[in-house]
């Protein structure tokens, strides 16, 4: 077969390849293929004079419009830094009360402090702070050391049971491990303790249990938790009457913290963030519950 063999139907000469008496044209390239190709190279050469494009060694070709993306995201930055020096200032001048009740920075706050809760936070409270087994639940208002801007903004300078000398410092004994006290009188407390947040048990098979556990509580526990059982933020020691629990408010829970006590544990933040960012964790932290879904 020739190779200068055309096609009979279209005219276009063919190759001379044959696959199964099919016969590969030699079709021109389209034109609109050649105009694609043509406006690519005059747009990398327009681009290439008029924009920075080939590195020179230690310098690059700066094109004829001076354009240059670096000094562009420096001005980014800049301009990022003083909106940011706009509402940090009254962050670091103003009382916290007057911040939370401002719409406008709080909007601001929310954005900065979410960022440093899933930096720094997250990993022990969760995304959505709602903490898990051993890590409060900073949405449900219930505070071990206080809910006040200042102790809230107190507990994240210095943590809790950290190596920080001012640092918070709680522990719950360990009744049983230890023998402080016997089984019987451990199951009676667990007992109380279980009836303060769910009453039907003071009415159930435990009554006589949590009857006479409610004297062991006050002989062993009511010195941290109160005599009501509301709890101490002074001493970081929890209300037993609310349904928030951090180890778990079902019996078997219950028992095991009476049993063999619990000392949690948070990091100081003092070194580790700026007092500025302290400042908006505790706005993002205490803003919590009025944002969460």
């Amino acid at each position: 077969m020739g190779v200068n063999e055309r096609d009979p139907y279209t005219g276009h000469a063919t190759t001379g390849h044959e696959w199964n008496g099919i016969k590969e044209l030699n079709t021109a390239v389209p034109k609109a293929v050649w105009l694609f190709l043509a406006g690519t190279f005059l747009f990398s050469l327009g681009y290439w004079i008029l924009m920075p494009a080939w590195p020179l060694g230690t310098t690059y070709s700066k094109g004829l419009l001076g354009d240059d993306v670096r000094q562009d995201v420096a001005a980014h930055l800049e301009a990022g830094a003083a909106n940011r020096a706009t509402w940090t200032t009254r962050i670091d001048t103003e009382d916290m009360p007057t911040l939370l009740a401002d719409d406008e920075l709080m909007r601001d706050v929310r954005q900065t402090g979410r960022a440093l809760f899933g930096d720094n936070c997250a990993v022990c409270h969760g995304l959505r702070a709602t903490g898990g087994p051993g890590f409060p639940d900073l949405v449900d208002t219930a505070w071990l050391w206080g809910g006040t801007p200042e102790a809230v903004l107190e507990t994240i300078r210095v943590g809790i049971n950290s190596e920080h000398p001012e640092t918070r410092t709680s522990q719950m004994p360990a009744f049983g491990r230890d023998q402080m006290l016997e089984q019987p009188a451990i199951l009676d407390a667990v007992a109380y303790v279980h009836s303060l947040s769910q009453p039907e048990v003071a009415n159930g098979p435990q009554a006589e249990r949590a009857k006479a556990g409610q004297q062991v509580f006050a002989d062993n526990c009511s010195s941290c938790h109160g005599e009501d059982a509301r709890g101490n933020t002074e001493l970081g020691a929890p209300d037993l009457t609310d349904r928030f629990w951090i180890y778990g408010g079902d019996e078997a829970s219950v028992y095991r913290t009476v049993y063999g006590g619990r000392e949690g544990h948070m990091p100081t933040w003092e070194k580790r963030l700026s007092e500025t960012d302290r400042k908006i964790l505790t706005l993002y932290v205490l803003d919590l519950p009025k944002s969460a879904p």
